[in-house]
């Protein structure tokens, strides 16, 4: 992009983790068999009645908060009229122009730089089905989702460009995941996103016609969908054409977007209120329970894990990756008092076996189990590198550190005389690295006592190593 900048807004739809749909007592449970979690309501059979579900609404409160909205005391829902094979009642249960909350923000972090993106509003509403058309020459309709309750989340068109669109959605989605109402799984369609993209003039005010992407199901294809659907309106006008509103998707093989269908207007939804829903009312007693459950976000964790627990913030971003990663880290760096020891040996041990979906997260030792190790790798009865053994040996199982040193007969070699007996043998075998070492290139001093801690398996006191080097080869008295 030169001579145009790209105007981003998104819409992303984020199903809440309630165990029954937002108006009737279906599950919510992903993977059942096709049309075995439906009831009338949901099917949209005459006579149904929606009832609204009361933990969808706290869930959606939460979000609302947690992304700076107001909240207002009365709203109500609408019917939004379409016909498609998935919304099998002819209308969705949305909310339009008195939506429970808007006016809100995220920050990002693009760089070294913060920037603050408009949240226009959020609001419920329900899911529609599923066409699925992968059954040979037919399609069937799955409407086992159809109903489950979902916030939709406007954001305002103050993105420039892919990267900043995907960094959006990781933010979102990691609020989300903190708050506990959205499992953040794009492959499952739970967390999803629409992208609303045009271009115009740098320096322009006049926003330029708007082209919607759909159903997008990852951060890097979006990141390269928006910036692709930016580069072809860009060809479109420098060719004399004009760029037509509608909706596009993405085809990640050939790198370019697709005409799905002609843009509705919201007109053409034909909102009317929901007659069978009375309004939303949210009491200062139902907001401040919900205010009051809402837990720590992930950029207050990252900066306090900075500020009080002495963290870099790379190892402050890489803990907080994930709620139960976080509380793991925290219980542990409790137990054990030294937070930056530990988490140095999460992110260089733990987190690779570390296995999350969702909301869960599959670790694979417990904050006591790790602090423990921790605890004897400082009081000298194991070093390091044989806490790196221990931890292999402990993990997938509830054995404490002790019990598997005790097993393995492993201990660390403290003896200053046997140790000394080693270092002279390394030393003798390699004269010319001695001699630079002498010489002043004191880096070798680390070849030495990786030799040592070879030939002692790990198990020689790294600090006795290293002094005892250092006198042999003349470096300290």
């Amino acid at each position: 992009m030169t001579t145009y900048e790209a105007v981003i807004g998104l819409e992303v739809h984020a199903q809440l983790l309630t165990r029954s749909k937002a108006f009737c007592s279906c599950s919510t449970a992903f993977g059942a068999a096709p049309n075995t979690q439906v009831c009338p309501t949901c099917l949209g059979l005459p006579g149904a009645l929606p009832v609204l579900n009361g933990e969808a609404v706290a869930m959606a409160v939460r979000t609302a908060l947690a992304l700076g909205c107001t909240l207002r005391p009365v709203s109500r829902f609408a019917r939004k009229n379409y016909f498609y094979p998935d919304l099998p009642k002819g209308y969705q249960i949305s909310q339009y122009d008195e939506p429970f909350s808007d006016r809100g923000h995220l920050d990002i972090e693009i760089g070294e730089a913060t920037k603050r993106v408009g949240i226009t509003r959020v609001h419920m509403e329900e899911d529609a089905g599923k066409n699925v058309h992968d059954r040979g020459d037919s399609s069937i309709v799955d409407l086992n989702r159809s109903g489950v309750p979902l916030v939709e989340i406007v954001g305002e068109p103050d993105l420039r460009s892919g990267a900043e669109a995907a960094e959006y959605l990781r933010t979102l989605r990691d609020v989300l995941v903190f708050l506990g109402v959205n499992d953040g799984n794009l492959e499952e369609g739970s967390f999803r996103c629409d992208a609303n993209v045009s271009i115009r003039p740098v320096g322009e005010t006049k926003l330029g016609t708007r082209v919607e992407l759909k159903n997008i199901n990852s951060f890097r294809f979006v990141h390269k969908a928006i910036d692709g659907e930016a580069a072809r309106q860009e060809a479109v006008i420098a060719s004399g054409g004009r760029v037509v509103q509608e909706t596009r998707g993405w085809d990640e093989k050939s790198g370019t977007t697709f005409t799905l269908r002609s843009k509705e207007e919201a007109q053409d939804y034909r909102y009317f209120p929901e007659p069978d829903l009375p309004p939303l009312v949210l009491d200062d007693v139902f907001v401040a329970r919900v205010r009051a459950s809402m837990p720590e976000l992930p950029r207050d964790k990252r900066a306090r894990f900075v500020a009080e627990l002495k963290l870099t913030p790379y190892a402050a971003g890489v803990l907080t990756q994930h709620p139960r990663v976080a509380a793991f880290f925290e219980e542990a760096a409790t137990l054990h008092g030294d937070a930056v020891r530990v988490a140095n040996f999460v992110q260089s041990e733990v987190m690779r076996d570390v296995v999350t979906h969702g909301l869960h997260a599959d670790l694979p030792i417990g904050a006591k189990q790790l602090a423990a190790l921790l605890r004897i790798v400082d009081n000298g009865t194991i070093s390091g590198k044989q806490a790196k053994d221990v931890y292999a040996k402990m993990a997938k199982t509830d054995a404490m550190p002790e019990t598997i040193v005790a097993e393995l007969g492993m201990k660390q070699v403290t003896d200053a005389g046997a140790i000394e007996q080693i270092c002279k043998r390394v030393v003798e075998a390699s004269p010319k690295q001695a001699e630079q070492l002498r010489a002043g290139k004191t880096a070798l001093l680390g070849f030495f006592v990786g030799q040592v801690m070879k030939e002692t398996k790990g198990s020689a006191s790294p600090a006795i190593v290293n002094d005892v080097l250092k006198r042999l080869l003349g470096l300290s008295s």
